[in-house]
Protein backbone atom coordinates (compact mmCIF):
# COMPACT_ATOMS: atom_id res chain seq x y z
CA UNK A 1 0.00 0.00 0.00
CA UNK A 2 1.39 3.53 -0.58
CA UNK A 3 2.46 5.27 2.47
CA UNK A 4 0.68 8.44 2.94
CA UNK A 5 3.10 10.27 5.60
CA UNK A 6 6.09 8.58 7.11
CA UNK A 7 7.78 10.43 10.87
CA UNK A 8 11.35 8.93 11.07
CA UNK A 9 12.34 9.48 14.95
CA UNK A 10 10.11 12.77 15.21
CA UNK A 11 10.86 14.76 18.73
CA UNK A 12 8.50 17.74 19.75
CA UNK A 13 9.34 19.63 23.33
CA UNK A 14 7.91 22.12 25.29
CA UNK A 15 9.30 24.53 27.81
CA UNK A 16 8.90 22.04 30.95
CA UNK A 17 8.51 18.60 29.32
CA UNK A 18 9.02 16.40 25.98
CA UNK A 19 5.99 15.54 24.49
CA UNK A 20 7.36 12.82 22.29
CA UNK A 21 10.76 11.95 21.09
CA UNK A 22 12.61 9.08 18.48
CA UNK A 23 8.82 8.76 17.31
CA UNK A 24 8.37 6.83 13.85
CA UNK A 25 5.19 5.77 12.20
CA UNK A 26 3.97 5.14 9.12
CA UNK A 27 0.22 5.79 7.70
CA UNK A 28 -0.45 4.12 5.02
CA UNK A 29 -3.27 4.02 2.31
CA UNK A 30 -6.72 2.51 3.55
CA UNK A 31 -4.81 2.27 7.33
CA UNK A 32 -6.83 3.47 10.42
CA UNK A 33 -4.68 5.06 13.41
CA UNK A 34 -5.94 6.14 16.52
CA UNK A 35 -4.28 8.30 18.91
CA UNK A 36 -4.31 8.33 22.98
CA UNK A 37 -2.92 9.77 26.25
CA UNK A 38 -3.90 11.60 28.89
CA UNK A 39 -4.31 14.96 28.69
CA UNK A 40 -0.80 17.18 27.98
CA UNK A 41 0.60 14.20 26.17
CA UNK A 42 0.98 16.02 23.01
CA UNK A 43 -2.17 14.14 21.01
CA UNK A 44 -3.10 17.42 19.09
CA UNK A 45 0.48 18.29 18.51
CA UNK A 46 1.34 14.80 17.04
CA UNK A 47 -2.04 15.36 14.52
CA UNK A 48 -0.91 18.66 13.67
CA UNK A 49 2.88 17.35 12.06
CA UNK A 50 1.19 14.33 10.80
CA UNK A 51 -0.94 16.92 9.11
CA UNK A 52 1.81 19.16 7.74
CA UNK A 53 0.62 22.29 10.25
CA UNK A 54 3.83 22.06 12.32
CA UNK A 55 7.02 20.96 12.32
CA UNK A 56 9.66 19.24 14.73
CA UNK A 57 12.74 20.01 16.16
CA UNK A 58 14.55 16.62 15.34
CA UNK A 59 13.41 13.86 13.19
CA UNK A 60 12.23 13.65 9.47
CA UNK A 61 8.62 13.90 7.85
CA UNK A 62 8.16 12.21 4.38
CA UNK A 63 5.07 12.70 2.60
CA UNK A 64 3.54 10.57 -0.11
CA UNK A 65 3.63 12.14 -3.81
CA UNK A 66 0.13 14.37 -4.55
CA UNK A 67 -1.35 13.25 -1.02
CA UNK A 68 -4.22 15.60 -0.06
CA UNK A 69 -5.21 15.87 4.04
CA UNK A 70 -8.11 17.15 4.84
CA UNK A 71 -7.36 18.25 8.76
CA UNK A 72 -9.61 18.99 11.86
CA UNK A 73 -8.87 20.76 14.48
CA UNK A 74 -10.05 20.09 17.80
CA UNK A 75 -11.44 23.97 18.31
CA UNK A 76 -11.10 24.93 14.36
CA UNK A 77 -10.64 28.62 12.87
CA UNK A 78 -12.57 29.22 10.14
CA UNK A 79 -12.14 31.92 7.36
CA UNK A 80 -13.83 35.25 6.95
CA UNK A 81 -17.01 34.60 4.80
CA UNK A 82 -20.55 33.06 5.15
CA UNK A 83 -21.21 29.18 6.40
CA UNK A 84 -22.01 28.14 2.75
CA UNK A 85 -18.41 30.10 1.43
CA UNK A 86 -16.69 28.10 4.32
CA UNK A 87 -17.69 24.63 2.88
CA UNK A 88 -18.09 25.16 -0.41
CA UNK A 89 -20.50 24.57 -3.50
CA UNK A 90 -21.92 21.46 -4.70
CA UNK A 91 -24.58 18.99 -3.76
CA UNK A 92 -22.44 17.24 -1.14
CA UNK A 93 -21.61 20.02 0.69
CA UNK A 94 -25.06 21.11 0.47
CA UNK A 95 -25.80 17.89 1.68
CA UNK A 96 -23.29 17.62 4.36
CA UNK A 97 -24.48 20.67 6.03
CA UNK A 98 -28.12 19.62 6.09
CA UNK A 99 -26.58 16.39 7.74
CA UNK A 100 -24.79 17.87 10.59
CA UNK A 101 -28.07 20.30 11.20
CA UNK A 102 -26.48 24.31 9.84
CA UNK A 103 -28.64 23.97 6.21
CA UNK A 104 -30.30 27.20 7.84
CA UNK A 105 -27.51 28.66 8.79
CA UNK A 106 -25.82 28.64 4.80
CA UNK A 107 -26.14 32.54 4.74
CA UNK A 108 -24.79 33.13 8.19
CA UNK A 109 -21.46 34.85 8.88
CA UNK A 110 -19.39 32.08 10.48
CA UNK A 111 -18.16 34.86 13.17
CA UNK A 112 -21.86 34.79 14.49
CA UNK A 113 -21.29 31.10 15.09
CA UNK A 114 -21.12 29.82 18.68
CA UNK A 115 -17.63 27.12 19.13
CA UNK A 116 -20.24 23.84 18.38
CA UNK A 117 -21.40 25.30 15.39
CA UNK A 118 -18.05 25.79 13.71
CA UNK A 119 -16.82 22.26 14.84
CA UNK A 120 -19.68 21.10 12.55
CA UNK A 121 -19.00 23.39 9.94
CA UNK A 122 -15.08 22.30 9.53
CA UNK A 123 -16.31 19.14 9.51
CA UNK A 124 -18.66 19.51 6.67
CA UNK A 125 -15.61 21.53 5.10
CA UNK A 126 -13.32 18.83 5.54
CA UNK A 127 -15.65 16.07 4.37
CA UNK A 128 -16.70 17.77 1.41
CA UNK A 129 -13.02 18.10 0.20
CA UNK A 130 -11.15 15.74 -1.90
CA UNK A 131 -8.19 13.98 0.32
CA UNK A 132 -6.28 10.52 0.17
CA UNK A 133 -5.41 11.13 4.39
CA UNK A 134 -7.64 12.46 7.19
CA UNK A 135 -6.38 13.66 10.29
CA UNK A 136 -9.21 14.51 12.18
CA UNK A 137 -8.62 15.94 16.36
CA UNK A 138 -11.51 15.12 18.84
CA UNK A 139 -13.93 14.92 15.87
CA UNK A 140 -17.17 14.22 18.53
CA UNK A 141 -17.14 16.82 20.36
CA UNK A 142 -19.99 18.98 20.08
CA UNK A 143 -22.55 16.97 17.92
CA UNK A 144 -24.98 14.75 19.26
CA UNK A 145 -25.27 10.99 19.02
CA UNK A 146 -26.94 10.37 15.74
CA UNK A 147 -24.94 12.54 14.38
CA UNK A 148 -21.95 10.39 15.76
CA UNK A 149 -23.23 6.84 14.90
CA UNK A 150 -23.63 8.65 11.09
CA UNK A 151 -20.21 9.84 11.24
CA UNK A 152 -18.66 6.39 12.33
CA UNK A 153 -20.11 4.74 9.33
CA UNK A 154 -18.64 7.71 7.07
CA UNK A 155 -15.34 7.27 8.27
CA UNK A 156 -15.58 3.51 7.82
CA UNK A 157 -16.43 4.02 4.21
CA UNK A 158 -13.34 6.71 3.45
CA UNK A 159 -11.01 4.46 1.70
CA UNK A 160 -7.77 6.54 2.18
CA UNK A 161 -5.76 6.69 5.24
CA UNK A 162 -7.13 7.71 8.60
CA UNK A 163 -5.78 9.37 11.74
CA UNK A 164 -8.05 9.77 14.57
CA UNK A 165 -7.78 11.51 18.16
CA UNK A 166 -10.61 10.74 20.18
CA UNK A 167 -11.49 9.96 23.63
CA UNK A 168 -14.67 8.18 22.28
CA UNK A 169 -14.16 4.83 22.69
CA UNK A 170 -16.80 3.17 20.52
CA UNK A 171 -15.42 5.37 17.91
CA UNK A 172 -11.99 4.11 18.65
CA UNK A 173 -12.87 0.90 18.41
CA UNK A 174 -15.35 0.91 15.46
CA UNK A 175 -13.38 2.77 12.83
CA UNK A 176 -9.33 2.32 13.88
CA UNK A 177 -6.91 -1.20 13.29
CA UNK A 178 -3.91 0.56 15.37
CA UNK A 179 -3.40 3.00 18.35
CA UNK A 180 -0.76 5.11 19.33
CA UNK A 181 -0.59 5.36 22.88
CA UNK A 182 1.72 8.95 24.30
CA UNK A 183 2.80 8.53 27.67
CA UNK A 184 5.33 10.60 28.86
CA UNK A 185 7.28 11.13 25.99
CA UNK A 186 7.42 7.71 24.41
CA UNK A 187 5.05 5.87 21.90
CA UNK A 188 3.30 2.67 22.30
CA UNK A 189 2.11 0.65 19.29
CA UNK A 190 -0.71 -1.43 19.58
CA UNK A 191 -2.35 -3.18 16.79
CA UNK A 192 -5.68 -3.58 16.95
CA UNK A 193 -8.29 -1.38 18.77
CA UNK A 194 -9.29 -0.06 21.70
CA UNK A 195 -9.30 -3.30 23.85
CA UNK A 196 -6.26 -4.48 22.55
CA UNK A 197 -4.85 -1.08 23.22
CA UNK A 198 -6.17 -1.53 27.32
CA UNK A 199 -4.63 -5.10 27.65
CA UNK A 200 -1.33 -4.06 25.69
CA UNK A 201 -1.70 -1.05 28.62
CA UNK A 202 -2.00 -3.37 31.72
CA UNK A 203 0.58 -5.96 30.60
CA UNK A 204 3.33 -2.89 30.04
CA UNK A 205 2.35 -1.87 33.71
CA UNK A 206 2.23 -4.96 34.90
CA UNK A 207 5.69 -5.43 33.76
CA UNK A 208 7.40 -2.26 34.95
CA UNK A 209 5.71 -3.29 38.48
CA UNK A 210 7.78 -6.79 38.31
CA UNK A 211 10.62 -4.36 37.31
CA UNK A 212 10.85 -2.05 39.96
CA UNK A 213 10.37 -5.08 42.77
CA UNK A 214 12.87 -6.91 41.01
CA UNK A 215 15.11 -3.54 41.48
CA UNK A 216 14.42 -2.63 45.09
CA UNK A 217 15.35 -6.62 46.00
CA UNK A 218 18.73 -5.96 44.12
CA UNK A 219 19.20 -2.73 45.99
CA UNK A 220 18.36 -4.48 49.36
CA UNK A 221 21.14 -7.07 48.19
CA UNK A 222 23.81 -4.61 47.29
CA UNK A 223 22.94 -2.23 49.69
CA UNK A 224 23.50 -5.20 52.89
CA UNK A 225 27.27 -5.67 50.64
CA UNK A 226 27.69 -2.19 50.71
CA UNK A 227 27.25 -2.11 54.77
CA UNK A 228 29.79 -5.15 55.82
CA UNK A 229 32.79 -2.79 57.04
CA UNK A 230 35.26 -0.69 56.04
CA UNK A 231 38.25 -3.04 55.63
CA UNK A 232 36.11 -5.73 53.45
CA UNK A 233 34.42 -2.71 51.29
CA UNK A 234 38.24 -1.82 50.39
CA UNK A 235 38.96 -4.56 48.41
CA UNK A 236 35.85 -4.48 46.18
CA UNK A 237 36.50 -3.07 42.64
CA UNK A 238 35.12 0.34 42.50
CA UNK A 239 33.10 -0.57 39.43
CA UNK A 240 31.08 -2.88 41.78
CA UNK A 241 30.62 -0.45 44.28
CA UNK A 242 29.48 2.46 41.60
CA UNK A 243 27.39 -0.27 40.48
CA UNK A 244 25.47 -0.96 43.68
CA UNK A 245 25.33 2.79 44.38
CA UNK A 246 23.50 3.27 40.64
CA UNK A 247 21.17 0.28 42.08
CA UNK A 248 20.65 1.89 45.14
CA UNK A 249 19.51 5.50 44.40
CA UNK A 250 17.71 4.78 41.32
CA UNK A 251 14.31 5.10 41.25
CA UNK A 252 11.12 3.83 39.58
CA UNK A 253 9.50 5.77 36.21
CA UNK A 254 7.40 7.66 37.96
CA UNK A 255 3.97 7.21 37.13
CA UNK A 256 2.17 9.36 34.38
CA UNK A 257 -0.68 10.11 36.94
CA UNK A 258 -0.47 9.50 40.88
CA UNK A 259 -2.84 7.07 41.48
CA UNK A 260 -6.74 6.44 40.53
CA UNK A 261 -8.81 9.12 40.18
CA UNK A 262 -10.29 9.49 43.70
CA UNK A 263 -13.96 10.68 43.78
CA UNK A 264 -15.26 9.87 47.17
CA UNK A 265 -16.56 12.83 48.73
CA UNK A 266 -19.72 11.74 51.14
CA UNK A 267 -23.21 12.19 49.40
CA UNK A 268 -25.92 14.05 51.70
CA UNK A 269 -29.17 11.73 52.20
CA UNK A 270 -31.68 12.73 49.13
CA UNK A 271 -35.40 12.37 49.87
CA UNK A 272 -38.31 10.45 48.42
CA UNK A 273 -39.24 13.75 46.23
CA UNK A 274 -36.22 14.82 44.17
CA UNK A 275 -37.15 16.77 41.40
CA UNK A 276 -40.39 17.50 39.49
CA UNK A 277 -41.26 19.08 35.59
CA UNK A 278 -44.96 20.11 34.96
CA UNK A 279 -46.29 21.27 31.48
CA UNK A 280 -42.33 23.05 31.23
CA UNK A 281 -41.69 25.24 28.76
CA UNK A 282 -38.73 27.71 27.32
CA UNK A 283 -38.87 30.71 25.07
CA UNK A 284 -35.59 32.49 24.71
CA UNK A 285 -37.90 35.21 23.95
CA UNK A 286 -41.74 36.47 23.97
CA UNK A 287 -42.25 36.24 20.22
CA UNK A 288 -39.28 33.22 19.72
CA UNK A 289 -40.40 29.88 18.99
CA UNK A 290 -40.60 27.20 21.53
CA UNK A 291 -37.38 26.02 22.44
CA UNK A 292 -39.33 23.42 24.96
CA UNK A 293 -42.99 22.82 25.42
CA UNK A 294 -45.12 20.69 27.89
CA UNK A 295 -42.02 18.65 29.38
CA UNK A 296 -43.41 16.26 32.26
CA UNK A 297 -40.68 14.90 33.73
CA UNK A 298 -40.06 13.30 37.60
CA UNK A 299 -36.55 12.00 38.84
CA UNK A 300 -35.88 9.43 40.93
CA UNK A 301 -33.43 9.83 43.68
CA UNK A 302 -31.42 6.77 42.30
CA UNK A 303 -32.15 8.43 39.20
CA UNK A 304 -29.81 7.23 36.00
CA UNK A 305 -31.49 9.13 32.82
CA UNK A 306 -30.15 10.01 29.66
CA UNK A 307 -31.29 12.67 27.65
CA UNK A 308 -30.86 12.19 23.94
CA UNK A 309 -31.76 14.34 20.68
CA UNK A 310 -30.57 16.32 17.57
CA UNK A 311 -28.20 19.52 18.48
CA UNK A 312 -30.70 22.61 18.62
CA UNK A 313 -33.31 20.16 20.19
CA UNK A 314 -32.99 21.77 23.79
CA UNK A 315 -31.40 19.16 25.65
CA UNK A 316 -28.78 21.75 27.25
CA UNK A 317 -31.17 24.32 28.27
CA UNK A 318 -33.24 21.71 29.65
CA UNK A 319 -30.60 21.40 32.29
CA UNK A 320 -30.36 25.14 32.79
CA UNK A 321 -33.73 24.80 33.39
CA UNK A 322 -33.57 22.09 35.72
CA UNK A 323 -30.39 23.41 37.67
CA UNK A 324 -31.96 26.84 38.18
CA UNK A 325 -30.28 29.00 36.24
CA UNK A 326 -32.99 29.86 33.49
CA UNK A 327 -36.64 30.45 34.72
CA UNK A 328 -39.34 28.79 32.90
CA UNK A 329 -41.55 30.81 30.08
CA UNK A 330 -44.34 28.12 30.92
CA UNK A 331 -45.01 25.20 33.89
CA UNK A 332 -42.71 24.57 37.12
CA UNK A 333 -39.90 22.94 37.97
CA UNK A 334 -40.21 22.13 42.06
CA UNK A 335 -37.06 20.57 44.01
CA UNK A 336 -37.50 18.67 47.05
CA UNK A 337 -35.88 19.96 50.35
CA UNK A 338 -32.96 18.09 50.40
CA UNK A 339 -32.04 17.77 47.31
CA UNK A 340 -28.31 19.56 46.42
CA UNK A 341 -28.06 19.87 43.03
CA UNK A 342 -24.25 20.04 41.09
CA UNK A 343 -24.66 21.31 37.63
CA UNK A 344 -21.37 20.23 35.27
CA UNK A 345 -22.24 22.66 31.97
CA UNK A 346 -20.77 21.88 28.81
CA UNK A 347 -18.60 24.87 28.37
CA UNK A 348 -16.83 26.20 31.84
CA UNK A 349 -18.09 29.29 31.44
CA UNK A 350 -18.25 30.15 35.21
CA UNK A 351 -14.16 30.29 35.47
CA UNK A 352 -12.74 33.46 35.83
CA UNK A 353 -9.65 32.79 33.40
CA UNK A 354 -7.66 35.13 35.54
CA UNK A 355 -8.00 33.00 38.82
CA UNK A 356 -5.48 30.54 39.76
CA UNK A 357 -6.51 26.93 40.42
CA UNK A 358 -5.88 26.99 43.97
CA UNK A 359 -7.85 30.36 44.35
CA UNK A 360 -11.10 28.75 42.45
CA UNK A 361 -10.97 25.66 44.92
CA UNK A 362 -10.36 27.41 48.28
CA UNK A 363 -13.70 29.71 47.08
CA UNK A 364 -14.30 33.29 48.29
CA UNK A 365 -14.49 32.69 51.97
CA UNK A 366 -11.56 30.82 52.90
CA UNK A 367 -7.23 31.50 52.21
CA UNK A 368 -5.65 29.27 49.41
CA UNK A 369 -3.31 26.51 50.17
CA UNK A 370 -5.05 25.17 53.24
CA UNK A 371 -4.61 21.74 53.59
CA UNK A 372 -7.41 19.88 52.88
CA UNK A 373 -7.56 21.96 49.50
CA UNK A 374 -4.62 20.44 48.35
CA UNK A 375 -5.23 17.17 49.32
CA UNK A 376 -8.20 17.60 47.31
CA UNK A 377 -6.41 19.22 44.13
CA UNK A 378 -3.55 15.95 44.18
CA UNK A 379 -7.07 13.90 44.09
CA UNK A 380 -7.93 15.18 40.31
CA UNK A 381 -4.21 15.85 39.73
CA UNK A 382 -3.53 19.02 40.20
CA UNK A 383 -0.43 19.15 41.28
CA UNK A 384 3.42 20.84 40.50
CA UNK A 385 3.00 24.13 39.49
CA UNK A 386 -0.37 23.71 38.47
CA UNK A 387 -2.57 25.03 41.34
CA UNK A 388 -0.32 28.16 40.37
CA UNK A 389 -1.90 28.22 37.01
CA UNK A 390 -4.42 30.50 35.97
CA UNK A 391 -7.67 28.90 34.18
CA UNK A 392 -7.43 30.79 31.46
CA UNK A 393 -4.09 29.21 30.66
CA UNK A 394 -4.96 25.25 31.19
CA UNK A 395 -5.53 22.73 28.36
CA UNK A 396 -9.02 21.89 27.70
CA UNK A 397 -8.74 18.44 29.69
CA UNK A 398 -7.66 20.47 32.47
CA UNK A 399 -10.24 23.23 32.33
CA UNK A 400 -12.82 20.65 32.66
CA UNK A 401 -11.50 18.44 35.40
CA UNK A 402 -10.97 21.54 37.06
CA UNK A 403 -14.62 22.14 37.09
CA UNK A 404 -15.68 18.42 37.78
CA UNK A 405 -13.11 19.10 40.74
CA UNK A 406 -15.41 22.29 42.04
CA UNK A 407 -18.84 20.94 41.42
CA UNK A 408 -18.12 17.25 43.06
CA UNK A 409 -16.56 19.75 46.06
CA UNK A 410 -19.70 21.12 47.23
CA UNK A 411 -21.39 17.33 48.03
CA UNK A 412 -24.15 17.50 45.54
CA UNK A 413 -26.52 14.75 45.60
CA UNK A 414 -28.28 15.58 42.11
CA UNK A 415 -25.57 15.90 39.26
CA UNK A 416 -26.53 17.42 36.12
CA UNK A 417 -23.54 16.75 33.48
CA UNK A 418 -23.82 18.39 29.81
CA UNK A 419 -21.40 16.46 27.73
CA UNK A 420 -19.71 15.48 30.46
CA UNK A 421 -16.57 13.65 27.92
CA UNK A 422 -15.46 16.51 25.84
CA UNK A 423 -11.78 16.92 26.43
CA UNK A 424 -11.14 14.43 29.20
CA UNK A 425 -8.99 12.03 28.68
CA UNK A 426 -9.85 7.93 28.84
CA UNK A 427 -8.52 7.47 32.59
CA UNK A 428 -10.65 10.36 33.58
CA UNK A 429 -13.72 9.14 31.95
CA UNK A 430 -13.24 5.57 33.58
CA UNK A 431 -12.75 7.02 36.91
CA UNK A 432 -16.10 8.97 36.10
CA UNK A 433 -17.66 5.98 35.34
CA UNK A 434 -16.95 4.11 38.27
CA UNK A 435 -17.74 6.97 40.91
CA UNK A 436 -21.30 6.85 39.23
CA UNK A 437 -21.44 3.03 39.09
CA UNK A 438 -22.42 3.04 43.48
CA UNK A 439 -23.01 6.89 43.48
CA UNK A 440 -26.42 7.10 46.04
CA UNK A 441 -27.39 10.31 43.99
CA UNK A 442 -29.18 10.95 40.89
CA UNK A 443 -28.04 11.41 37.64
CA UNK A 444 -28.90 13.26 34.39
CA UNK A 445 -26.69 13.33 31.26
CA UNK A 446 -26.61 15.14 28.03
CA UNK A 447 -23.57 13.25 25.92
CA UNK A 448 -22.77 12.26 22.80
CA UNK A 449 -20.64 9.01 24.12
CA UNK A 450 -22.48 6.13 23.25
CA UNK A 451 -19.97 4.30 26.02
CA UNK A 452 -20.19 6.52 28.62
CA UNK A 453 -24.27 6.60 28.09
CA UNK A 454 -24.86 2.51 28.42
CA UNK A 455 -22.63 2.55 31.44
CA UNK A 456 -24.14 5.49 33.95
CA UNK A 457 -27.42 5.53 32.70
CA UNK A 458 -30.81 3.29 32.40
CA UNK A 459 -33.35 5.89 31.29
CA UNK A 460 -33.73 7.77 28.37
CA UNK A 461 -36.02 10.66 27.40
CA UNK A 462 -35.52 12.12 23.68
CA UNK A 463 -36.50 15.69 23.00
CA UNK A 464 -37.57 16.31 19.30
CA UNK A 465 -37.48 19.34 17.08
CA UNK A 466 -40.87 20.67 18.20
CA UNK A 467 -39.20 20.65 22.26
CA UNK A 468 -41.26 17.45 23.26
CA UNK A 469 -40.31 15.13 25.68
CA UNK A 470 -40.83 11.08 24.92
CA UNK A 471 -39.60 8.26 26.71
CA UNK A 472 -37.65 5.95 24.85
CA UNK A 473 -38.58 2.37 24.82
CA UNK A 474 -35.63 -0.31 25.40
CA UNK A 475 -33.20 2.66 26.58
CA UNK A 476 -30.29 4.04 24.58
CA UNK A 477 -30.32 0.69 22.53
CA UNK A 478 -34.02 1.02 21.73
CA UNK A 479 -33.22 5.21 20.34
CA UNK A 480 -29.95 3.85 18.86
CA UNK A 481 -32.29 1.49 16.85
CA UNK A 482 -34.70 3.99 15.90
CA UNK A 483 -31.53 5.94 14.52
CA UNK A 484 -29.96 2.71 12.42
CA UNK A 485 -33.11 1.06 11.03
CA UNK A 486 -36.48 2.69 9.56
CA UNK A 487 -39.40 2.55 11.93
CA UNK A 488 -41.00 -0.17 10.28
CA UNK A 489 -38.10 -2.21 10.24
CA UNK A 490 -37.69 -1.84 14.73
CA UNK A 491 -40.59 -4.28 15.15
CA UNK A 492 -40.22 -7.65 16.25
CA UNK A 493 -41.43 -9.95 14.12
CA UNK A 494 -44.33 -10.77 16.42
CA UNK A 495 -45.10 -7.13 17.05
CA UNK A 496 -45.14 -6.63 13.51
CA UNK A 497 -47.00 -9.50 12.29
CA UNK A 498 -50.03 -8.57 15.06
CA UNK A 499 -50.91 -5.61 12.54
CA UNK A 500 -53.93 -5.84 10.13
CA UNK A 501 -53.79 -4.81 6.96
CA UNK A 502 -55.70 -2.00 7.79
CA UNK A 503 -52.85 -0.67 10.25
CA UNK A 504 -54.92 -2.16 13.76
CA UNK A 505 -53.11 -3.19 16.75
CA UNK A 506 -52.62 -6.54 17.55
CA UNK A 507 -54.75 -7.43 20.98
CA UNK A 508 -52.27 -8.10 24.21
CA UNK A 509 -50.15 -11.12 24.74
CA UNK A 510 -50.78 -11.03 28.63
CA UNK A 511 -53.52 -12.92 30.12
CA UNK A 512 -55.70 -11.47 32.98
CA UNK A 513 -56.82 -8.25 34.29
CA UNK A 514 -55.03 -5.47 31.77
CA UNK A 515 -52.58 -3.61 34.07
CA UNK A 516 -52.78 0.23 34.78
CA UNK A 517 -50.10 2.54 32.71
CA UNK A 518 -48.52 3.38 36.09
CA UNK A 519 -47.56 -0.37 37.02
CA UNK A 520 -46.53 -1.07 32.72
CA UNK A 521 -44.32 1.74 33.02
CA UNK A 522 -42.37 0.85 36.22
CA UNK A 523 -42.25 -2.57 35.52
CA UNK A 524 -40.53 -1.02 31.92
CA UNK A 525 -38.15 0.75 33.55
CA UNK A 526 -37.40 -2.06 35.71
CA UNK A 527 -36.84 -4.18 32.61
CA UNK A 528 -34.49 -2.02 31.00
CA UNK A 529 -32.42 -1.31 34.00
CA UNK A 530 -31.94 -5.09 34.49
CA UNK A 531 -31.39 -5.09 30.39
CA UNK A 532 -28.82 -2.55 31.17
CA UNK A 533 -26.73 -4.23 34.19
CA UNK A 534 -26.95 -7.29 31.89
CA UNK A 535 -24.93 -5.55 29.16
CA UNK A 536 -22.87 -4.08 31.32
CA UNK A 537 -22.19 -7.56 32.90
CA UNK A 538 -21.37 -9.36 29.39
CA UNK A 539 -19.14 -6.62 28.41
CA UNK A 540 -16.91 -7.44 31.35
CA UNK A 541 -17.27 -11.42 30.95
CA UNK A 542 -16.54 -10.43 27.35
CA UNK A 543 -13.15 -8.70 27.83
CA UNK A 544 -12.34 -11.29 30.70
CA UNK A 545 -12.50 -14.39 27.73
CA UNK A 546 -10.41 -12.18 25.90
CA UNK A 547 -7.69 -12.07 28.56
CA UNK A 548 -8.21 -15.43 29.93
CA UNK A 549 -5.35 -17.86 29.93
CA UNK A 550 -5.04 -21.51 30.22
CA UNK A 551 -8.18 -24.21 29.61
CA UNK A 552 -9.85 -24.13 32.75
CA UNK A 553 -10.10 -20.06 32.93
CA UNK A 554 -11.52 -20.16 29.19
CA UNK A 555 -14.08 -22.80 30.62
CA UNK A 556 -15.10 -20.82 33.81
CA UNK A 557 -15.53 -17.40 31.98
CA UNK A 558 -17.11 -19.09 28.84
CA UNK A 559 -19.92 -20.72 30.99
CA UNK A 560 -20.71 -17.81 33.00
CA UNK A 561 -21.24 -16.15 29.87
CA UNK A 562 -23.34 -18.47 28.34
CA UNK A 563 -25.27 -18.41 31.11
CA UNK A 564 -25.27 -14.33 31.21
CA UNK A 565 -26.35 -14.88 27.57
CA UNK A 566 -29.70 -16.84 28.02
CA UNK A 567 -30.79 -14.56 31.10
CA UNK A 568 -30.36 -11.32 29.04
CA UNK A 569 -32.33 -12.95 26.53
CA UNK A 570 -34.87 -13.48 29.18
CA UNK A 571 -34.65 -10.06 29.98
CA UNK A 572 -35.51 -9.00 26.41
CA UNK A 573 -38.17 -11.33 26.28
CA UNK A 574 -39.59 -9.99 29.14
CA UNK A 575 -39.37 -6.35 28.22
CA UNK A 576 -40.47 -7.36 24.60
CA UNK A 577 -43.92 -8.94 26.37
CA UNK A 578 -44.03 -5.31 28.50
CA UNK A 579 -43.72 -3.55 25.29
CA UNK A 580 -46.87 -4.79 23.67
CA UNK A 581 -48.86 -5.20 26.43
CA UNK A 582 -48.13 -1.16 26.86
CA UNK A 583 -48.91 -0.35 23.44
CA UNK A 584 -52.24 -2.46 23.06
CA UNK A 585 -53.60 -0.98 25.12
CA UNK A 586 -53.19 2.63 23.74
Amino acid sequence: MPVLVDLQKVSVTRSDRVLFEDLSLSVNDGERVGIVGINGTGKSTLLRVLAGLERPEFGEVRRGRGTRVGYLDQDPQLEKGTVKDVVGPGWEADALLERLGMGPLADRDVGELSGGQAKRVALASVLASPAELLVFDEPTNHIDLATVIWLERRLLEFRGGLVVGSHDRRLLDRVTTKLVELDRGRAYVHEGGYGSYLEARIEREERAALAESTRRNLARRELAWLRRGAPARSRKPQARIDAALQIVQGRAVAPARAGELELSFGTPRLGDKVLDCSGLGYRYAPDAPAVLSGVELSLDRRERLAIVGANGSGKSTLLELLSGRLTPSAGQVEVGTTAVIGYYDQHGADLDPDARVRDLVAGPTRAPGAPEDIALMERFWFTGELPFARAGTLSGGERRRLQLLLVLAERPNVLLLDEPTNDLDLDTLRGLEEFFEDWPGALVVVSHDQTFLERTTDRVIALDAGGRATAVAGGLAGWIAGIERPVASTLAPSRAAGRSAGGGRSAPTAPGTPRSASTLGRLLRESEKEMSRLTRKREELSEALGQASGHEELARVGSALAALQEELGSAEARWLALAEEDESRR
